[in-house]
């Protein structure tokens, strides 16, 4: 079960499509999808938790919690819409397309992509693309 929660002023439009989008890349990926929650915050909510949880002193724009069992997934990914709309206007891609890619990041993460070597981020990059194909919103 995919579930949003807000802890600022935002709502994802259409849910029930992202929540759809997002169980058909877990199937796509030969995952079975467990409980799974998006919580949508601000920098500094973020940025208490890699502080507290990852001993990072950095704003991001996600954070991931794995607690996925051999082949169900489940877990918490923390989005800052704030990081997310100043890396939308750096990349030059709408809000709806940034939120979109960031969100699909953190369900490849569960499924067992990594991105810390320069080869595992272009095959995340590539995983990204081709699941954000998979979404089929008129804005993106």
């Amino acid at each position: 079960m995919i579930s949003f929660n807000y802890e600022l002023d935002f709502e994802i439009q259409n849910e029930e499509q992202y929540s759809s989008w997002i169980s058909n890349v877990i199937i796509s990926e030969d995952k079975l999808e467990g409980e799974i929650n998006y919580i949508f915050c601000k920098d500094d909510y973020l940025l208490d938790l890699n502080q507290k949880h990852l001993n990072h002193d950095t704003l991001t724009d996600i954070i991931s919690f794995d607690y996925s069992l051999g082949n169900e997934i489940h877990g918490d990914i923390y989005i800052s819409i704030e990081r997310v709309r100043e890396n939308a206007e750096d990349f030059k891609v709408s809000f709806e397309e940034e939120l979109s890619r960031v969100m699909i990041h953190g369900i490849l993460h569960y499924c067992g992509f990594k991105d810390k070597t320069e080869s595992d981020e272009q095959l995340m990059r590539t995983k990204e693309e081709e699941k954000m194909k998979m979404f089929h919103m008129k804005h993106i």
